[in-house]
């Protein structure tokens, strides 16, 4: 029998305009405590984010998904933010906020690998 483990996850949206509440899918955070893991992946489609917003600075999202990314990986270039407990970061990266780069709602599940777990939902939820 696997040892499934509690995990979180959200979804990174791109959200050029709020007041119209769209969004482009571009990546996904998971946090699972139980592994000690927290990560996430992402991927811009530039085709698809001009298309939907020529006005995206696209440098300027490629350089937010990176700073997400650091602070998961509790990387010191990520600030004071990245030096706090995973726990501590995951709910700093998903806390609701009025940027271009926005997280869904937070969502729970259980998995035994939460590396496989992630690489599923970008599949699923980005590709």
């Amino acid at each position: 029998m696997q040892d499934n483990k509690l995990y979180e996850y959200a979804i990174l949206r791109v959200v050029p305009r709020m007041e119209r509440e769209e969004f482009v899918n571009v990546g996904v955070i998971v946090y699972c405590s139980g592994a000690g893991y927290l990560d996430c992946q992402s991927h811009i489609d530039a085709d698809r984010l001009t298309a939907f917003a020529p006005q995206l600075d696209l440098n300027e999202i490629a350089e937010y998904l990176h700073a997400f990314r650091l602070i998961c990986h509790g990387d010191k270039q990520g600030g004071t933010i990245a030096a706090l407990p995973a726990a501590s970061r995951f709910r700093w990266l998903t806390a609701t906020r009025s940027t271009v780069l926005q997280a869904s709602k937070v969502h729970p599940g259980f998995c035994s690998d939460p590396g496989k777990t992630l690489q599923h939902l970008f599949e699923q939820q980005v590709l």
